[in-house]
């Protein structure tokens, strides 16, 4: 690949973690340790001293939020259709079903308004998602929860240094799952984080997170429930401090570049922009939709030929062969379905300049000129 070539995202990795990873091989302590327990300690700090327990992906963590919940087989969960496929599968593998509701075609976010409408007796919970890094409306959100004697487990994957009228995600709410695959605001190469509410035993979170185990004295151990093994280890606990350490620079440069694109944008090429909120969003992603009568998959190979990498962010879960099983089809959801056809993510990530914006920019104007 041409060393010009500009990918859709790329972690940002100083000298000081890279040294701090090598100080964690050099100390023979290469699992949970000191590390991770450091690194749960700033992450509670971030969110506003909450209890905070690191896992080895921000899949698990939704899972185990789940499971902490008490939401197994019966269980109706509601969520999106229009998201990364673990935000349902997850809901599958504690045995209850996952419950899709429609998009709000402006913030792409789970539609609030029609949550109501799904719910019924075995509804136990709700499983938003902050899309691109744009939060639910947590006011609305937790009204209806509260109203409906529900749960809220945050997918807050994408959301990490995001906030809801000044106050971090995370630092509120019932659960609250973070990712930090390497695509994502922070990383810790894999990885994630889950937020615990008052009324969750932080031990029981940590015994799930570690096979159940549990120890007392000098040489006792019992195993009390059925854990699984996603411990974050600390070599990714190190990359995970180096990072946070660069939130708040992270956070203010992508946001700078999200107005860049906005200001350059050609916008009489028929694409929907996103919503511009400067406030809560973190700019995890900046995702555009393309006019309906462009082949995306012609798109996204013509950018790559101009050195530009594009993604794709989500296809709708609901129709993938799994789902259908289930018995969805296409039709459901009509804005997700939509959304999930013509969504394409541009290149944002702290290192790029102005004049990358512009290069993307300038390249998806020729391209969609030449297709029409």
């Amino acid at each position: 690949m041409s060393s010009d070539f500009l990918p859709f995202t790329r972690p940002s990795i100083d000298e000081e973690t890279i040294a701090a990873v090598a100080e964690v091989l050099r100390s023979g302590w290469l699992t949970t340790g000191p590390k991770a327990k450091e690194f749960e300690a700033a992450l509670s700090a971030h969110c506003g001293g909450r209890p905070v327990r690191v896992f080895n992906s921000g899949t698990v963590t939704m899972e185990t939020a789940l499971r902490l919940a008490g939401i197994g087989a019966g269980d109706e969960v509601i969520t999106t259709p229009l998201s990364w496929v673990a935000t349902a599968s997850v809901v599958l593998t504690v045995g209850a079903k996952p419950v899709f509701v429609d998009i709000d075609p402006v913030t792409r976010n789970i539609d609030l308004e029609r949550i109501e409408g799904a719910i019924t007796p075995r509804t136990r919970a709700i499983l938003p998602v902050d899309v691109a890094g744009l939060p639910v409306d947590r006011d609305r959100l937790y009204s209806i929860a509260g109203n409906h004697r529900l749960r809220v487990i945050e997918d807050a994957a994408q959301a990490f240094g995001a906030s809801w009228h000044g106050q971090p995600i995370g630092s509120s709410g019932d659960f609250v799952s973070f990712s930090f695959h390497p695509n994502k605001n922070i990383t810790t190469g894999e990885g994630g984080a889950l937020v615990l509410p008052a009324d969750v035993d932080p031990a029981l979170c940590e015994r799930l997170r570690l096979q159940g185990v549990r120890r007392f004295g000098e040489d006792g151990m019992d195993v009390d429930v059925l854990g699984g093994k996603a411990n974050l280890t600390d070599i990714a606990a190190a990359i995970g401090l180096g990072q946070l350490k660069h939130l708040d620079e992270f956070t203010a440069r992508r946001r700078d570049l999200a107005r860049r694109y906005f200001e350059l944008f050609d916008r009489t090429r028929g694409c929907e922009l996103p919503l511009e909120d400067f406030d809560n969003s973190n700019w995890h992603m900046f995702q555009v939709l393309l006019p309906s009568d462009c082949n995306r998959g012609h798109f996204i190979a013509a950018m790559r030929e101009r050195g530009i990498g594009i993604g794709v962010h989500y296809p709708a879960i609901h129709l993938f062969t799994l789902y259908r099983k289930l018995g969805y089809q296409e039709g459901d959801f009509p804005e997700a379905e939509r959304v999930g056809r013509q969504t394409v993510t541009l290149p944002l990530f702290p290192a790029m300049r102005h004049d990358d914006i512009e290069r993307v920019c300038n390249a998806m104007s020729d391209v969609l000129k030449s297709a029409v």
